[in-house]
């Protein structure tokens, strides 16, 4: 009776604890799979700089996106129409902007919600990308659903907090969508991604179209951005990225 019930206890404890190891490994797993996918580490670590053109259309609005990036974590954006630009940069320590639509050409420091948004989106390589090494946790959730197809789920909590869910392809292992949470000052910020079209980038895979809105699961208000062109390793200087030195006006200007 006594070996019965060691034998019994002995399938329990392999019942519980295998599929707890199995979640600890498969997050790891999961990471490793979409990263050989995307190229494997070293084409993606042998790409130090990008710069990409794309469109955002919402309903009948417009715009050119024009992306600079340079490792580890240097990034400017610009959104134009009608021959202005907003731009929007991290030079690896501050974030800044030029908001000329608000009636603002100088160059200012971002703040808040917008200087976290910076931040994680200078990360050249991604929050998957030595992921142990940046302070980021990675689960795996489990199977789910994105418009009805299958996906692996993985949840990424980002060393200051903020939660990225990762959905991935369970045949190609690429990102088919992603949803962030962003806690700031006590709020919330939703939002999320759909990823698709990937094309070859110097042996590295890039999503050529994403739709991004505001809200998880509500796909009628996305924005569509469309990549016209990416090029990798061109040659890019630094100061690209720092913020512009405002001149003061000459006396007697008005």
């Amino acid at each position: 009776k006594s070996m019965r019930s060691m034998r019994t206890l002995l399938k329990l404890s392999v019942f519980v604890i295998c599929p707890i190891l199995a979640l600890s490994q498969t997050a790891a797993e999961l990471v490793q799979k979409n990263l050989e996918a995307r190229g494997g580490i070293e084409k993606i670590k042998a790409i130090k700089t990008l710069r990409m053109t794309a469109r955002l259309q919402q309903g009948g609005f417009q715009l050119q996106v024009t992306r600079l990036a340079m490792a580890p974590n240097l990034m400017r954006d610009a959104y134009t129409i009608q021959g202005m630009s907003q731009i929007i940069a991290y030079d690896g320590s501050q974030g800044w902007q030029i908001s000329p639509f608000q009636g603002r050409k100088d160059p200012e420091l971002l703040g808040g919600g917008q200087m976290r948004d910076g931040v994680e989106n200078a990360d050249f390589y991604g929050p998957l990308v030595d992921y142990a090494t940046k302070d980021n946790r990675v689960e795996y959730l489990g199977h789910d659903t994105v418009d009805g197809d299958d996906a692996f789920r993985l949840k990424v909590t980002l060393a200051n907090g903020d939660i990225i869910y990762y959905y991935l392809d369970p045949d190609t292992y690429l990102e088919i969508r992603t949803e962030k949470m962003e806690f700031v000052r006590g709020a919330v910020h939703q939002s999320a991604m759909n990823l698709g079209s990937y094309k070859k980038v110097n042996g590295v895979y890039f999503p050529f179209s994403m739709e991004q809105g505001g809200i998880f699961g509500d796909s009628s208000n996305m924005a569509k951005i469309t990549v016209d062109k990416m090029e990798a390793n061109i040659p890019v200087d630094p100061t690209e990225f720092k913020m512009p030195v405002v001149k003061p006006a000459a006396k007697g200007s008005n």
